[in-house]
């Protein structure tokens, strides 16, 4: 393998990381909306997951024997840590130039779609609440009849 193409081989690997460092915005004022709702999505389940993180390290009782005191600033830190990682890692992926650039075409997208207005919506709904509540219906009875014809033939173990 020649320099040349041992060089480009490395590259991607290095461009791949180096998104992470970079405080940039990528297309500033392109697919704003749909960037800060995932931004808002992929931080809640860092916090929650902090959050639940905290929880189960305070269940644990494994920091117990470093004292109460460090063991409560472990019990906090860790989480925060990591959500502070997370709160990062979400802010450059919505602006990782694949990523985002996929983001601005789904608001793109989402923009040329008609909508139905509130009438046509809460019939859309009616129906398919009325269908399923019908199949639920339906597949009660089919195992109401199995279950009832199983009984009288003594098959199964009920």
């Amino acid at each position: 393998m020649s320099k040349e193409s041992e060089a480009a081989a490395s590259e991607p690997s290095r461009r791949s990381t180096y998104w992470l460092l970079q405080a940039g915005l990528y297309k500033r004022n392109q697919g704003r909306i749909t960037r800060q709702v995932t931004f808002g999505a992929v931080l809640f389940c860092v916090a929650f997951g902090g959050w639940r993180l905290g929880q189960e390290i305070g269940g644990w009782g494994l920091l117990a024997a470093a004292g109460p005191r460090l063991a409560r600033a472990l019990e906090i830190g860790i989480p925060l840590a990591l959500v502070a990682a997370g709160t990062w890692f979400a802010y450059r992926l919505v602006n990782y130039p694949r990523f985002a650039d996929f983001l601005i075409a789904v608001e793109a997208e989402m923009a040329k779609v008609s909508w139905p207005t509130r009438s046509e919506l809460i019939r859309s709904s009616v129906v398919v609440i009325v269908v399923i509540l019908g199949l639920a219906i339906v597949l009660f009875g089919y195992d109401a009849f199995w279950k009832t014809l199983l009984r009288l033939l003594r098959v199964g173990g009920g």
